[in-house]
């Protein structure tokens, strides 16, 4: 139990911070570049882009966290150990100062290079990504290199950021102004009204009043700018499961990758609080970690992500050489050779009023360790009655008092695996309320105070005082950034494919010559993670086959009539 209260950093400490011999930093010379700092010179800092990897050769460097008024040392680093995280493997702003404690000699490694190193030397390579990995989870866990948000635990636009950042997999640090000495200093300081909250510190010392997750994203460097000049082998629009997969074998097969998505990683796999059916996880896995694993998987092979960068729209192909245009909402623009569509679903929103006005603070659309926090030792409603809203209820049902689960149907079995089925039968504080809808929120300021359900065929109401209501009833297709593609659709709006779409396509190709879709967007497809990942791989051979075809023959066959639906 007593290892239970220990840091990532005392637990994992020599996996952390291995120590390289002599022969392996030889192997490493290759692919970097040896460079000297004096005493006390900045070798990366916090908020900016780094030179690289650092392997120290000579000296010591400390690696030190930045707070509002202070610092503290994370770790000391010497001869044969290196120096880096996941940010260095992508080529984004570091997460912390590296300062050298005495002159040093060191190997810089490019990011690029690092990849390529990863890649050829495969057992060094193992140990240096699994600490890569394990430093970001240490900054996840104590807070440190992200931004600092200033406001209300329980307020919308905090939960916003919070889960937007905490879904990238990226540090922040929460001040509370109404606890925090440091937090009331710095709003008197800037003079900033409490309605302005709240308010992001950024890294590289940028304040942001209440900002859009895109602002905050590029304040942070998660995301920076497309070079309009570049042409991609593929462009994935979608980092759920299916396009993380697509990714990750296309570029480890030598294709040129960009993945987009308009918020995060993950998409609705990501969200889900323990995946237990997955092949090779007897023991489960929450969602974020393994869609995190596969995210980090795509960077080692060198695909790289806009994230989040909206795309709005597809345009013909009219540039002359054959290629793809994808509008971004920010007036970007991506071109490819071939498009995958992995756009997955929105979730739905059922008819009831004021739901808006609780979106955020009180109405949520996953169930994540920040929602659990907030809910703790209180009664929860959740409406659903798939694998979804099962893991869910699970796994609230192990933070608060209470879980009413809210079904439409007659029978929870007959939307949801048995395992989850019997898993909530077990728990005493689950109540399954079969043939009930929501009729109605009451509540003030965007803080929800009571929901209201009906249940059964006589209408009978039920009003219980709840402050947090769960929706996992089923999602949309996003396909609305696909109007005047000329991408067929079925009636409910779904990608058509294969010779739903057009005679002599391949199975996940669309009535467009080079654009394919695959996972929840795609029109009959099995809405599950393993399938998802499937068809990501599945469509990799098929762009193959595109790109092979277009480089040795005519330009491609002009749009395909779709066939009815």
């Amino acid at each position: 139990m007593a290892s239970a209260a220990l840091s990532i950093f005392e637990r994992r400490r020599d996996q952390m911070f291995p120590e390289l011999d002599p022969f392996e930093i030889e192997r490493m010379r290759r692919f970097g570049e040896a460079r000297s700092f004096a005493q006390n010179e900045a070798i990366f800092t916090a908020g900016q882009v780094g030179p690289g990897f650092v392997v120290i050769l000579s000296g010591e460097v400390d690696i030190v966290r930045h707070e509002l008024s202070r610092e503290s040392l994370i770790v000391t680093d010497g001869p044969g150990q290196f120096m880096g995280e996941l940010a260095q493997l992508a080529g984004r702003p570091a997460l912390a100062d590296a300062v050298a404690k005495k002159p040093v000699q060191a190997l810089i490694i490019a990011p690029e290079r690092l990849r390529a190193l990863l890649i050829a030397e495969a057992e060094l390579g193992e140990r240096i990504m699994r600490a890569l990995i394990l430093r970001r989870v240490g900054l996840l866990e104590i807070g440190a290199g992200g931004p600092i948000i200033v406001g209300r635990a329980d307020n919308a636009d905090v939960l916003r950021l919070q889960g937007f950042l905490r879904r990238n997999g990226h540090p922040q640090q929460l001040l509370n102004p109404e606890t925090d000495d440091e937090a009331k200093a710095l709003i008197e300081r800037f003079h900033i009204d409490p309605g302005q909250l709240p308010i992001v510190l950024c890294p590289g010392g940028q304040m942001l009043r209440n900002p859009s997750e895109d602002e905050l994203a590029r304040c942070v460097g998660l995301v920076l700018p497309i070079d309009p000049k570049r042409v991609y082998d593929v462009a994935v629009v979608g980092a759920g499961p299916a396009g993380l997969a697509t990714a990750v074998y296309a570029a480890s097969e030598g294709l040129s990758v960009l993945v987009l998505d308009c918020r995060a990683f993950g998409g609705q796999a990501g969200a889900s609080a323990r995946i237990e059916n997955y092949l090779g996880f007897p023991t489960g896995i929450t969602g974020i970690a393994l869609m995190a694993r596969a995210y980090n998987q795509a960077q080692k092979f060198g695909a790289e992500t806009a994230i989040p960068d909206e795309v709005s729209a597809l345009s013909a192909q009219t540039d002359g050489a054959g290629n793809f245009t994808l509008q971004l909402s920010n007036g970007e623009r991506v071109s490819t050779r071939a498009v995958v569509i992995a756009s997955g679903a929105r979730y739905r929103r059922p008819a009831v009023d004021s739901l808006h006005a609780f979106e955020g603070s009180s109405v949520h659309y996953w169930a994540t360790p920040l929602e659990g926090k907030l809910c703790a030792n209180q009664e929860v409603a959740l409406v659903g009655g798939g694998n979804s809203a099962g893991q869910a209820a699970v796994y609230l049902a192990s933070q608060s008092a209470k879980v009413w689960m809210l079904l439409r149907g007659a029978d929870i079995g007959a939307s949801m695996s048995r395992y989850l089925v019997d898993r909530i039968e077990g728990h005493a504080n689950i109540e399954v309320l079969t043939r009930a809808q929501v009729s109605g929120l009451e509540g003030r300021d965007g803080i929800l105070e009571a929901v209201r359900w009906r249940l059964g065929s006589n209408g009978q109401e039920v009003r219980r005082p709840i402050r947090h209501l769960f929706l996992f009833i089923g999602a949309e297709p996003n396909t609305d950034w696909l109007a005047g593609s000329g991408v067929a659709l079925d009636a409910k709006g779904f990608v058509l494919t294969g010779e739903d779409a057009c005679r002599d396509r391949h199975t996940l190709e669309t009535n467009r010559r080079g654009v394919f879709a695959i996972g929840d967007v795609r029109s009959k497809s099995i809405k599950r993670v393993a399938a998802a990942v499937g068809e990501g791989a599945q469509v990799v051979a098929a762009l193959h086959s595109y790109l092979a075809a277009i480089q040795s023959a005519a330009p491609p066959a002009p749009l395909a009539p779709a066939r009815n639906v």
